[in-house]
């Protein structure tokens, strides 16, 4: 083994080498999970849930470049919406609580569609949705160092109740996951690619000579593509923010991890004073100028909520900006204090103390017909869209992330601890907003650590290649059961997250707890 593969495996351990499969499995995986969010991704055919807001507000971005408020009453609106009028929007500005991409990709969908297509503007967060799949079995594939893992990965995320379901609905949260989940992907990627470079650089040093520093990690690009995702999951929801510190943190970790692990006694300083600003201005610089981009239709217009505030407020605000400058500002904190005090009372709120547990999902659609209406033939029938998880894999993640935390803190395992960066990232900030009205499917966000977390045990539980025969048998069939329940459950919960109309008895079936009613 010459001086370059011993560091190489020392920096990234063992590597899988079936490139092809590394591919198709995940795609495989991928194509299956695709065709289930497509399919009859139209159903039903009509805004449901938060819907009203961001697909009206979609289209209106293609329409006005901003988004108009909307004539009269909201549910008047949909009325007419649903009936295929979508002439709904007056000529003033309305405020909006969240940032522009995730609309403009809505409205994409409907741009290509048309907008009374509820297939339409649903697609980009099903494409989003199946992308996911793929982007979580190439990271875990990378992480683990197995394909096998990958693919189970993707296929834990392929079937999970909560995923599916918002990867069906035209709002904004399964937007917020793929973007942090790409920005992730990135690092990962530059984990890699930054490592084999130190690993090359240092074994072109004569042997015997000790490191007094170690060298420049190069320019980084991935790095680049991770500021522009996470700069994309904040131009969606200011909860991308989260991600965006969390996952900076931890690319500096992982460069002073490097440089410490080839005997370098300034590692410490380097990844504070070498690898940190030039982190910030990949990351954070990144996103900034992304965010900035992404209200390009707000500075084009002249009508865009607070538009021209200073016109009717002068003396106030910054001064020393720019009007317009001044005119965003005073936008930005009216979204502020709408995001940080909403608390008005909604039937599905629910705390984040009860996320994990499944213990009040949200109910996006409900409907009740008549006997003879769709394919029921008792005394009625449902048809509804529920958030409800894959028990299996939120149940199985508790245990898996409270594994995860023994596996980082005693054992400093780098998987276990990006895993828990996710989870920091898109599940702890909720504790600050007890008080706010938010609801379970913001798990979402998050779900692909939960998934990477449970694959870490998978693969503690199939062990490595010194494993016995009789062992990896045990653990295969164990693992195998495990995925066979979880496509179980799927299969069983289907009629619940597609829309389907079943007679009433079997949708109370499906309800599980009275909590979930």
């Amino acid at each position: 083994m010459t001086r370059t593969d011993e560091l190489h495996a020392r920096l990234l351990g063992t590597r899988p080498t079936d490139t092809l499969w590394g591919w198709l499995g995940p795609l495989f995986i991928a194509a299956v999970g695709g065709f289930l969010r497509f399919w009859q991704l139209g159903r039903p055919d009509s805004l449901v849930f938060d819907e009203t807001y961001y697909v009206k507000q979609g289209w209106s971005l293609i329409e006005h470049g901003v988004e108009m408020r909307v004539e009269g009453k909201n549910e008047d609106a949909d009325k007419l919406w649903n009936a295929g009028n979508v002439d709904v929007f007056s000529n003033q500005g309305d405020m909006v609580v969240h940032p522009p991409v995730g609309k403009w990709l809505i409205g994409a969908g409907e741009w290509l569609f048309g907008p009374t297509s509820s297939f339409g503007w649903r697609f980009a967060v099903a494409a989003l949705g199946t992308l996911s799949i793929l982007i979580l079995g190439r990271v875990a594939r990378r992480i683990f160092g197995s394909t096998m893992l990958g693919c189970i990965a993707a296929l834990l995320l392929a079937v999970e109740g909560t995923h599916f379901v918002m990867s069906r609905t035209g709002i904004l949260d399964i937007i917020v996951s793929f973007f942090a989940l790409a920005g992730f992907a990135a690092l990962v990627a530059d984990r890699d690619t930054s490592r084999a470079t130190l690993a090359r650089r240092v074994a072109r040093r004569a042997p015997g000579i000790p490191l007094k520093t170690t060298p420049w990690l190069g320019v980084r690009p991935w790095r680049w593509v991770a500021g522009l995702m996470l700069g994309l999951c904040v131009s969606t929801k200011w909860s991308g923010l989260f991600f965006l510190a969390v996952f900076g943190l931890m690319t500096v970790f992982w460069d002073m991890g490097a440089r410490r692990a080839v005997g370098s006694p300034s590692w410490l300083r380097d990844g504070l004073f070498k690898d940190g600003p030039y982190a910030a201005l990949q990351l954070v610089g990144t996103a900034a100028v992304t965010y900035v981009v992404s209200w390009s239709g707000w500075f084009a217009s002249s009508n865009g909520y607070h538009r021209q505030w200073n016109t009717f407020h002068p003396g106030e605000g910054i001064q020393w900006l720019p009007a317009v400058l001044r005119n965003w500002v005073k936008y930005h904190q009216d979204m502020w204090q709408f995001n940080t005090t909403l608390s008005t009372p909604h039937s599905y709120q629910s705390n984040p103390w009860g996320w994990m547990i499944q213990a009040r999902p949200t109910s996006f659609f409900y409907q009740g017909t008549k006997d003879g209406e769709g394919s029921c033939t008792v005394e009625s029938c449902a048809q509804a869209v529920h958030t409800v998880g894959t028990v299996s894999v939120w149940w199985a993640g508790i245990v898996a992330l409270l594994v995860c935390a023994f596996y980082w803190a005693v054992r400093r395992d780098w998987r276990a601890g990006a895993v828990l960066a996710g989870i920091v990232a898109g599940y702890l900030p909720w504790f600050m907003y007890q008080h706010r009205t938010i609801y379970a499917f913001y798990t979402v966000a998050f779900e692909p650590w939960v998934v990477l977390a449970i694959v870490f045990c998978i693969g503690l539980v199939l062990g490595g290649p010194s494993a016995s025969p009789e062992r990896r048998r045990l653990a295969a069939i164990g693992v195998g059961a495990y995925l066979l329940l979880t496509i179980g459950l799927f299969a069983w919960f289907y009629p619940l997250y597609a829309g389907e109309v079943v007679p009433y008895e079997n949708w109370l079936r499906l309800m599980w707890f009275p909590s979930w009613i």
